[in-house]
């Protein structure tokens, strides 16, 4: 998935720019018709509404970040507006934003101040929604429906008249860490949603949590007090899961109105390990005792780590047992790292054998009783770290910034960066000259995290708990030992300053940049791309395994004018078992010839195994005639796909003309977007299937 950047400002942006950091748009409505999955999209501060132009109700598509400022919630970026929205479950309604799947919300305001309006509305999708603030909206801030499955973390829910949160039908999902105050419900779920409630503070509202009809939510470490007429309401015939002898459900009922636990049902509860007063309680329930310890009452995993912008980095690296907190519940994100903490951490993250031309791995200043003693050896032996000059290690020193992520370049044996990348960093003056190749090298490969400003390097820091947990993570993102987390901090090579010189205002630019920033596709030492230069077989052979790794389906072929060592054999014949490529009929392959247009569309539809489609879509083409007729079959495939890429004029195919190395990367990333595999791009010299 390719990232990039819109940015939008109300107050000085224009609908007619390019949506970049120096020309903004001017509304939220104009970027999203822009953005495809993976694209992020920045708000400046300021009122986002009609009469600012926004068109309700916003559609946040697949994959798109909307990003506002997470470390305050949103204040200042405030999105005001609502628009009907006719729901397949529940009529219709009056909403202000709807999140498809794999849609974030960051660091946004939220307010629908109209009669039963909604704020956010979740419809059979799985968004993510953090660090949010819903105020004054005329129902509810976040409404669940269908088959909805979002995580809802660390959000402000304040001033709503019917409540925070509201789950119904099949609901399930997350919902942690959210403050829910002066509401009718702080959160209510209803219908056979179930939810996990968690680690969240209900405080000053009408009812903390109620529950309705068949609910089943699993309750846990949430802090519930001071709601008016009631901490938590069970009606009909819900059935919350209030803990079990074996997990003790952590949660804190206290100080509400009337009653901390009302249960209005004909069943009778079970509460295991919660925080409750018996003279508190009405209706039948039962007061458990746990048969394992007791867990920390109330909100909290790490004490310290609500809201944190690197949370899911680091509970990702707990979750797989690499790294813990403390013993007063604790993480500590942003106390410094020592060089010994940091060998550790190493240590027990990565099983690599021990690189050529390391040391032994001991070091003056550290004694073999040392407490990291054996992890320093293992992770100086695998090439992540190194002494000094004079034979030290100096274990107890702070680690930097530029330290770390040369460590991780250099352990993994990570080549290949482009220095032009450095361009995007503000303070890139200060990276030391050593380090330019493999900060370049980790930005390439996206191992770079910087909070709150992705373009602010400060290599010479000293890193923190937090952003070493960041980085690793990445590399195991790198290595394909991690899933990938969309994050707004983390630097991707898409979106920055030209990383080719001979770039600019090139027609097919757009085409060439993502797969640069995927890997997939580099230039030249001089930092050049040379996109009009034409390209050979042999060249186009090592792209086709680059882009798209072809699995063999037919027996390798011996080509007589392929020497054993020519540097492209390998390529060569993955491309030809896996389909791409054919030799000609007197058994050569002629790997320096240059490779023609209709070479080209014939490799893509045969090695993709496109459909058959109707020759008559040729008609679009005022060339037609002189494509051979065994190939029109494939011209017409490829153009029903949407590969075909005509530059300057699109009606003229050119099918026997010699290809340059851009149109070659043009076609591939088409047939790349006809797999899914990349988002489309919007470009005048595409053929779109529509225009047949």
């Amino acid at each position: 998935m390719v990232q990039s950047t819109l940015y939008v400002n109300p107050l000085n942006g224009k609908d007619t720019g390019a949506g970049s950091a120096t020309s903004p748009f001017k509304t939220l409505t104009k970027a999203l018709i822009s953005a495809g999955a993976g694209t992020i999209i920045k708000l400046a501060t300021g009122t986002y509404n009609t009469a600012s132009g926004e068109v309700f109700p916003l559609v946040i598509p697949s994959g798109v970040i909307l990003l506002g400022d997470e470390p305050s919630k949103g204040k200042g970026i405030l999105i005001t507006g609502s628009g009907k929205y006719s729901s397949p479950t529940f009529s219709n309604q009056n909403i202000t934003l709807r999140l498809e799947v794999g849609a974030q919300l960051r660091g946004i305001t939220i307010t629908n101040g109209v009669e039963k309006g909604t704020g956010v509305w979740i419809e059979s999708t799985s968004p993510v929604i953090v660090n949010n603030t819903f105020t004054n909206c005329g129902r509810e801030g976040i409404f669940v429906t269908g088959t909805g499955k979002p995580l809802i973390l660390d959000n402000v829910f304040v001033a709503n008249a019917a409540s925070g949160i509201f789950l119904v039908r099949n609901a399930k999902g997350e919902v942690r860490r959210n403050l829910c105050q002066k509401t009718g419900y702080g959160i209510a779920i209803s219908d056979s949603a179930a939810p996990l409630v968690a680690d969240n503070k209900l405080i000053g509202n009408n009812a903390g949590i109620f529950l309705s009809r068949d609910a089943r939510p699993v309750l846990r470490r949430n802090l519930i007090e001071k709601n008016t007429s009631g901490g938590l309401v069970v009606t009909g015939n819900a059935k919350p899961d209030l803990g079990s002898s074996q997990d003790p459900a952590g949660n804190i009922l206290r100080d509400n109105g009337q009653a901390d636990l009302q249960n209005s049902t004909a069943f009778t509860l079970i509460s295991v390990g919660n925080q409750l007063n018996p003279a508190q309680v009405n209706g039948s329930v039962v007061l458990g005792s746990a048969q394992v310890p007791t867990p920390n009452m109330g909100p909290g995993q790490f004490s310290d780590l609500g809201s944190h912008w690197a949370e899911a980095f680091i509970q990702g690296l707990v979750n797989k047992n690499l790294i813990r907190g403390f013993p007063d519940g604790t993480f500590k994100p942003e106390a410094s790292i020592t060089r010994a903490e940091y060998a550790a951490i190493i240590a027990s993250t990565f099983n690599l054998p021990r690189q050529i031309g390391t040391g032994t791995g001991t070091f003056t200043d550290v004694a073999a009783n040392f407490w990291a003693a054996s992890a320093i050896t293992q992770a100086a032996s695998m090439g992540f770290v190194s002494g000094f000059p004079d034979g030290t290690f100096r274990p107890q020193q702070n680690l930097t910034r530029v330290q770390a992520l040369v460590s991780l370049v250099s352990g993994l044996g990570l080549t290949g960066g482009n220095t032009d990348l450095l361009l995007f960093y503000g303070d890139r003056a200060s990276i030391p000259s050593y380090a330019t190749e493999a900060i370049a090298t980790a930005t390439q490969r996206g191992l770079v995290v910087n909070y709150p400003k992705p373009e602010q390097l400060e290599p010479m820091r000293n890193i923190t708990r937090a952003e070493v947990s960041a980085l690793i993570y990445q590399a195991l993102v790198g290595i394909r030992r991690a899933e990938a987390i969309a994050s707004p901090y983390i630097v991707s090579p898409e979106g920055l300053n030209d990383s080719f010189t001979d770039l600019s205002n090139h027609w097919a630019a757009d085409f060439i940049r993502p797969l640069a920033s995927l890997n997939l596709v580099t230039g030249f030492a001089d930092g050049s791309f040379k996109p009009d230069t034409l390209i050979n077989r042999a060249q186009y052979a090592a792209l086709v395994v680059k882009i798209f790794n072809p699995k063999l389906i037919r027996p390798i072929a011996q080509f007589i004018d392929i020497p054993a060592d020519f540097w492209a054999l390998p390529v060569i014949n993955q491309a030809y078992g896996g389909g791409f490529l054919s030799g000609f009929p007197d058994k050569t392959f002629r790997p320096q010839q240059n490779l023609r247009r209709i070479e080209l569309i014939l490799s893509l539809v045969g090695g993709l195994s496109l459909p058959s489609a109707d020759v008559k879509v040729l008609e679009i083409y005022e060339d037609r005639d002189s494509i051979p007729d065994y190939a029109k079959s494939a011209f017409a495939a490829a153009t029903e796909a949407g590969m075909i890429v005509n530059y300057p004029t699109p009606a003229r195919l050119e099918a026997k003309r010699e290809t340059t190395r851009a149109e070659a990367i043009a076609f591939m990333y088409q047939a790349l977007v006809s797999t899914g595999r990349v988002s489309a791009i919007n470009s005048p010299y595409i053929i779109s299937p529509l225009s047949s």
